[in-house]
């Protein structure tokens, strides 16, 4: 490994620079702060295992993860879907059709849930920001192409 971006302390310890941190607000569902939550401790977990077998690479690594972690967690703010899916907002699982005929289904969250293989979407995407506000039967652009709103379900 190089060592050009890892500095050590006077005790010979790593530190490791610290993940960006995203400029948006930190929104997430409720299901996004129990993942943090668990996240933290799983790390804290690791930590102590860190320190117990004085494993210095292992708790440079930790200690900058649960830094990032903190973070997210202080500035987290958890937004509710809403109980009327009358557009798509925030939490919303909205279907689509493409122009090809392909469907997909997507659910907006926050930055740090978003997994597009698993069908999450960041809210501060571009596909998200295009399907804020939109009701179903809108079209909103898609690449090269359009796609349809078929249904927006919020839970």
């Amino acid at each position: 490994m190089s060592r050009a971006f890892v500095k050590e302390s006077d005790d010979g310890v790593e530190t490791l620079p610290d993940r960006p941190i995203s400029p948006h607000p930190n929104l997430v569902t409720p299901e996004g702060l129990a993942l943090i939550d668990a996240t933290i401790e799983r790390l804290r977990n690791e930590r102590s295992a860190a320190l117990g077998a004085n494993d210095k690479g292992s708790l440079a690594r930790i200690d900058r993860d649960l830094r990032y972690w903190l973070a997210r967690r202080s500035r987290a703010q958890v937004v509710h879907a809403p109980s009327d899916p009358a557009v798509v907002s925030f939490g919303c699982t909205v279907a689509l059709a493409r122009d090809n005929g392909h469907r997909q289904t997507y659910r907006i969250v926050g930055e740090d849930e978003a997994d597009p293989a698993r069908g999450t979407l960041s809210y501060a995407s571009p596909v998200a920001r295009a399907l804020m506000g939109k009701q179903v039967g809108d079209t909103v652009p898609m690449g090269s192409s359009g796609a349809e709103i078929l249904s927006i379900k919020c839970s």
